[in-house]
């Protein structure tokens, strides 16, 4: 797991909306894209420590950080992904190696927005959890991806032979770019690292709805067109009916919560008063 904390946090959440308009109407093979654009970046960023200090670095402007990503990374990688890493390198970042750990996990989260687009994200966080529990349950496999003495290609070889055809095409994806980047740690902790990332994308494009009465099926169109147009992506509703809240709804996704119920507004007023 990916555990940022302080500026860094602030500076994921601001890049997961940067992230959200980039994804706003691409289709799933152009959201995969994004993806491995930005694993492409992250392998250069993992193999140089003066790079990541001078991309985060406090002292220099924004506009030179992002020449530097446009020298570094114009030719190589499409448009929307170079672009979301001058969003990056123009924010605040705790560490260096935090503002690489950010990067990965925009890079997993964009795999899973392909998938979502695809209606298969619930697919993806199933078959990324049934392959930790086989890491687990087999120890041979578990040596296998994790040895030095054996090469990536080999590696993936191995991965395909076994999982290619038995998941989605997107896991594969994030299995195998796991194997190109294990920065330092084993199979199993890459793996947990992208399934909470997995998690966290689905978090944000599934809504949860709290209503005092049933929506009618053009409410639930019309507030999931409305909540896809601000994500950008396919939004799943999940939707609570819950008579406490009196009247209005209660939408919450990710880091966001939009309560315009009654009691919520009942509560404002009284604590206005009380003020």
């Amino acid at each position: 797991m990916i555990v940022l904390g302080g500026s860094s946090r602030q500076s994921l959440i601001a890049l997961r909306g940067s992230l959200d308009k980039s994804l706003n109407g691409l289709s799933a093979a152009d959201a995969a894209a994004i993806s491995n654009d930005l694993f492409t970046a992250l392998l250069a960023l993992d193999g140089s420590v003066g790079l990541r200090r001078a991309l985060t670095d406090p002292s220099r402007d924004a506009s030179s950080k992002g020449a530097l990503i446009t020298d570094l990374f114009g030719k190589s990688i499409g448009a929307k992904a170079l672009a979301l890493l001058a969003d990056a390198v123009a924010l605040r970042w705790s560490a260096p190696s935090q503002f690489a750990d950010a990067i990965e996990q925009l890079a997993v989260e964009a795999e899973a927005s392909s998938a979502n687009i695809d209606e298969k994200l619930e697919s993806v966080a199933n078959e990324i959890f049934d392959f930790s529990r086989l890491l687990i349950e087999n120890p041979e496999l578990r040596q296998a991806l994790n040895t030095a003495a054996d090469t990536e290609a080999h590696k993936t070889d191995l991965l395909n032979s076994i999982f290619a055809g038995k998941y989605s095409v997107y896991t594969v994806r994030l299995l195998t770019q796991a194997l190109r980047g294990l920065r330092g740690r084993n199979i199993e902790r890459t793996i947990n690292a992208y399934s909470h990332a997995v998690t966290a994308r689905r978090n944000r494009v599934n809504a949860h709805i709290r209503t005092s009465i049933a929506l009618s099926d053009a409410q639930k169109t019309k507030l999931g067109s409305a909540l896809t147009k601000q994500i950008g992506q396919p939004v799943h509703l999940n939707i609570e009916i819950d008579p406490s809240v009196l009247g209005g709804l209660s939408i919450r996704f990710a880091d966001e919560v939009i309560d315009g119920t009654i009691v919520n507004r009942l509560a404002e007023a009284s604590r206005a008063l009380a003020g």
